[in-house]
Formats: structure tokens, sequence, C-alpha cells
């Protein structure tokens, strides 16, 4: 009778242990599902300034109770649950681009995001939002928390509600999918002609993003701006861009708001 009762005893206590551990990571991560639905029902593809980007509708966002509740919540989140570096990476790569589409909906309406800011503070300076407890800049979480994490791929992730800004991805980041997200942004990326990469043979000149100009130091451990950003694009483009005689000049940055 007894060699019965010990492994249901077992039974039990390892499924208690699971239990727990299905509890921990439940509480982990924060619940963007709102933020997935909102960017769904409110990001679309539209030509501005002949650039195809997807584009907001921010006048719609702004009177959504979703979007309001959901920066409500982010107020007050537990930091320390956020305990691996992916989890981290997710977490507050949302949290920028929650925040800069705020900063558009609080200024409604307004040309640029930089019209956000003053003479004496730029907008990427000014209290974006309250998160974990503190109130946080989009300078706060692009240079003190993304940038020193040491993952390149998050200059195209981080969306600053311009034209040539990456596009606001259709989706939230999530722990699970978040590398395979990443290169597929840095892909989609560099294929715009207008505002990721655009090559000319003829002069063997590249044109780039100013964004690989801006943080051209965070690709120098991956070998470069170009080396890095060979592994994203055609075999054949890829070869252009590993010929030392190459010239690299930037694209012009629109920094009209990625929307209507």
């Amino acid at each position: 009778m007894g060699e019965k009762i010990f492994p249901q005893y077992l039974q039990t206590v390892v499924l208690g242990v699971c239990f727990v551990f299905s509890l921990c990571s439940d509480v982990e991560a924060f619940d963007f599902s709102d933020w997935d639905a909102l960017v769904k029902k409110y990001v679309a593809p539209k030509t501005i300034d002949g650039v195809l980007i997807n584009a907001v509708d921010y006048t719609s966002l702004k009177k959504d109770a979703l979007f309001s509740g959901l920066v409500s919540r982010l107020k007050s989140y537990p930091l320390e649950r956020l305990e691996t570096k992916e989890s981290k990476l997710a977490f507050w790569v949302n949290v920028y681009n929650i925040l800069a589409a705020k900063m558009i909906t609080d200024h409604y309406p307004i040309e640029s995001i930089k019209d956000a800011g003053s003479f004496f503070k730029s907008v990427w300076k000014q209290p974006a939002g309250r998160v974990g407890g503190k109130e946080r800049t989009l300078n706060d979480i692009e240079h003190e928390i993304l940038r020193k994490m040491n993952e390149p791929r998050i200059h195209v992730a981080i969306v600053c509600a311009s034209v040539s800004c990456p596009d606001l991805r259709l989706e939230a980041y999530t722990v699970e999918k978040l590398n395979d997200q990443l290169d597929d942004q840095m892909e989609k990326f560099l294929q715009s002609r207008e505002k990721g990469m655009k090559l000319d043979e003829k002069k063997n000149r590249v044109y780039l993003s100013s964004i690989f100009k801006w943080f051209e130091g965070d690709f120098e451990s991956r070998g470069g701006v170009l080396k890095y950003i060979g592994q994203y694009i055609a075999a054949e483009d890829n070869k252009n861009l590993s010929d030392s005689k190459i010239k690299v000049h930037y694209l012009d940055y629109n920094w009209k708001i990625n929307g209507h």
C-alpha cells in the first residue's frame, strides 16, 4: 500500500512545482496584448512624401480607452520581474514605441515629434510617461537602458514616430519571437530604398539611413555597419558592400510624423 501512495504523493509534488514555475514565468512578462491589438487596428500602409510606411491613425488612437489603460498599467509594473535579457529587450522596445506614440497623442495635432519639445529641452528629454514607478524620457529608454544591452537591432525596432524611422511593427514584441522579429525588422528596413538602404552600383555608392551614422559605434563589435547589415540583404548586394572602394552616403531624414 505504501508503494502505491508514494508515487501519487511524488506526482502531486511535481505538479505543484510545475505550477509554481508556471506562475513565475507568467508574472515575469508584462502583457502587451493591448498594444498588439492597437497596432493591428490603427496602423496601416500609407505613402507620405513618397515613402511607403506603416502609418498610425493618431486621432483614433488618442481616443481609445485601451491605449490610455495600457499606459496606466505601465506606471506601477514591477520591473524586477524582468529577469532575462530577452524579457527586458522586448519590454523596453514595446515601451519606447508606446511612449513615442503617446508623445504624439499628448500634443496632437503636430507635424513632427520634435514639436513636442521646447527651445530649452528637446522632445527626447521631455517626460514621456511613468514606467515601473519612475518618470521616463525617450532618451532614458533608448540610451540608458536599450543601448547598454548591446543589441544593435534595437535601432530598427524602436520607432520615433517619424516617416524616416523604421516601420512600426504590426504586432507587439514578445520574448518567444524576439530574435526572429528583430531579424525581420532589419531585413524590411534595409529593403526600403527611401529610408533604409539604396545601392548605386555604377557610382559604387551605398546610401544608408542616418540611423547607421548616428549609432555607428553600436555596430563596431559586430564588425562595423556594412559587415553587419550584409547578412540581412541579398548576396549580390552584400558583395557590393564588401568592396573596399565603396563610398557610404546617408539618406535625408524626414521627421514628419508617421501618420495622421
